[in-house]
């Protein structure tokens, strides 16, 4: 009866041993999360919102107090040249200047992998701009005018803004108030019933020789750069004398243009 009760120790201990180990060793196909830290920047310096003082590419100099921008559309590919997107329903991000929660974003459900290869869209795609409302919930929901403050979408319009960049320069000629203000509010999908301007533009990043490694107990953060500074500069360098206020026009897509380089890798933290 005694080595009856020992036995059943002994295989109740090895069983529980047994739980232990498959609890610790990680499963190659589990799901993990990969984080995306958006830094502010201007050139070589961080940004201060409203105090702040920096310089465009022709010298002029200004201060920022509002810089918001839309990150959709968002996929990975791995070291072997396979790519994982995230679900559309759960790749709409509102980056703001103002709100350092809002430039962390944690992607969920991310496959076991070495990822070196991030891509997004700066933008509201054509698809979900047109989609029906019940669809656009959170920050695309054109019911919340505001967005916390920060309005990104024209109602007068119908149609998301996809970067907006507001501030104060000694360059911008006085208005009525005697204000020297500046408004880039830059959207534009291509036109829903006619042909438009198309402001969506995509973003490739190369982690370089440092893989985002994801897995059960690997979940990386990819530090990555908005330099305000490329929005006033690429092909053509734009003047706040000369431009103070960048909305609905074709030359919102120059603005496009330039600030769809305005992303790089700093750093991939494990």
């Amino acid at each position: 009866m005694k080595n009856k009760i020992l036995w059943a120790g002994v295989v109740a201990l090895l069983a529980g041993l047994l739980s232990q180990s498959c609890k610790t060793t990680p499963d190659p196909t589990e799901q993990s999360t990969l984080t995306l830290s958006f830094v502010p920047r201007v050139g070589s310096q961080t940004l201060e919102v409203g105090t702040g003082k920096y310089k465009n590419a022709v010298g002029e100099e200004f201060t920022v107090t509002s810089f918001n921008y839309f990150v959709s559309n968002i996929s990975l590919k791995k070291a072997d040249g396979t790519t994982f997107t995230i679900p559309q329903d759960s790749s709409y991000f509102l980056i703001k200047a103002t709100n350092l929660a809002s430039q962390k974003v944690t992607l969920r459900g991310i496959p076991t992998g070495d990822y070196t290869e991030l891509r997004f869209v700066i933008g509201v795609d054509s698809l979900r701009s047109t989609m029906d409302i019940s669809r656009r919930k959170g920050v695309l929901d054109p019911g919340d005018a505001t967005h916390d403050g920060d309005g990104m979408y024209w109602s007068w319009n119908s149609g998301y803004i996809f970067m907006k960049l507001e501030g104060t320069s000694p360059s911008v000629a006085p208005d009525a108030a005697g204000n020297q203000k500046f408004r880039y509010h830059i959207g534009g999908f291509g036109g829903y019933n006619a042909k438009t301007f198309n402001n969506i533009r995509p973003v490739v990043l190369s982690l370089g020789s440092t893989a985002a490694k994801v897995g059960p107990t690997q979940q990386p953060t990819i530090e990555i750069e908005a330099d305000i500074a490329k929005v006033f500069e690429g092909k053509e360098k734009i003047s706040l004398a000369q431009y103070p206020t960048i909305m609905v026009s074709d030359y919102s897509t120059t603005v496009a243009n330039n600030y769809a380089s305005m992303f790089r890798v700093l750093n991939v933290k494990d």
